[in-house]
């Protein structure tokens, strides 16, 4: 029988809930534990087995995990964790500040060469499974146009603005994607669109008692850079309804690619996603990752890696003589 991958999770919001659960369903994984910098005895986990413990026991070099899943956040866990985590075990994160994962990629091979370990960073789905689409695309279709369009979702750092507006009490926003955009790709006529026809914005706020909405509306609207450059539309609503219909993480979008291949021939190129839960997705884009990941250090491929360099097969849990009979 072939050992199950150990696997421990590194911080755990809804992120690391998700990567616990996408575990559960995978036969040829186990759970080790979840590191935390919160007291481990406040910690609740979605399995009454799992155990979490203080993050400064991984600082020991357990010998009983085989990667970690770093679940922290891009803008200040991942950038010290992940290069301080790939010097004594392989790791997976989804570090997606886009501008600088090249950065990134050289703190945290750097790390990982020197350690012995394999260091998959920046997966999930963007960057991750849309990035994989976009060289797809381009690398096929060599003459012509790639799109990407994201959403219905709702966006955590433009929902995190709204509330800091003054005068809201509460709010989330919604990034939507041009419908007469993305029919105009499809059909093929390789649009030169700007930021404001390819995407439009809703925004659903709970007003704190006195305030003026219209003046709420003109601060959201014309925020620069998280609004100001699309069409928003902001619905008020009561604390009830958004507690009642606003709960849920849906996500999605769309990479096209459109070209041509001869004189008047052409050719579309589509990849989407719809999801009802982003973090319960992205983490079973890491889990699969994290099976690369062992894989790959097992036959010494050592040091950071991107989606672009880990073969698909990889991912799977069938033997590459499974596939080949399979899937091909």
């Amino acid at each position: 029988m072939t050992t199950r991958i150990r696997i421990g999770i590194v911080g755990y919001g809804n992120l690391g809930r998700g990567v616990e659960t996408a575990i559960g369903l995978n036969p040829d994984m186990e759970l080790v534990g979840v590191f935390t910098r919160r007291d481990p005895e406040t910690v609740e986990t979605v399995g009454q087995s799992t155990r979490a413990y203080p993050m400064s026991d991984l600082d020991r070099d357990r010998d009983d995990i085989d990667v970690l899943i770093l679940c922290g956040g891009s803008r200040s866990d991942l950038p010290e964790q992940s290069p301080a985590q790939a010097a004594r075990y392989s790791i997976v994160d989804s570090y997606d500040n886009h501008a600088r994962i090249p950065e990134h990629f050289a703190a945290v091979d750097a790390a990982a060469q020197q350690g012995g370990t394999t260091a998959v960073i920046s997966t999930g789905w963007d960057p991750g499974l849309f990035s994989l689409n976009r060289v797809f695309g381009e690398a096929i279709l060599a003459q012509g146009s790639t799109y990407t369009f994201w959403g219905r979702g709702l966006s955590q750092g433009h929902s995190d603005a709204v509330r800091r507006v003054a005068g809201v009490a509460a709010g989330v926003q919604y990034t939507l994607p041009s419908e007469a955009a993305i029919d105009r790709v499809r059909a093929g006529e390789n649009p030169d669109l700007s930021t404001r026809e390819r995407h439009t914005r809703e925004c659903f706020v709970v007003l704190e008692d006195g305030a003026d909405a219209d003046t709420v509306r003109a601060e959201i609207v014309g925020m620069p850079d998280y609004f100001e450059p699309y069409d928003t539309t902001v619905h008020f609503i009561s604390a009830e309804e958004l507690a009642r219909d606003h709960q849920g993480m849906p996500h999605g979008g769309f990479v096209i690619r459109s070209g041509t291949t001869s004189a008047g021939t052409k050719q579309v190129v589509e990849y989407s996603l719809a999801l009802e839960s982003n973090p319960e997705f992205t983490a079973s884009v890491l889990v699969a990752y994290a099976r690369a990941a062992v894989r790959m250090n097992r036959a010494g491929d050592v040091g950071a890696k991107t989606v672009y360099d880990v073969a698909p097969g990889l991912l799977s849990p069938l033997s590459p003589e499974e596939l080949r009979a399979g899937y091909l």
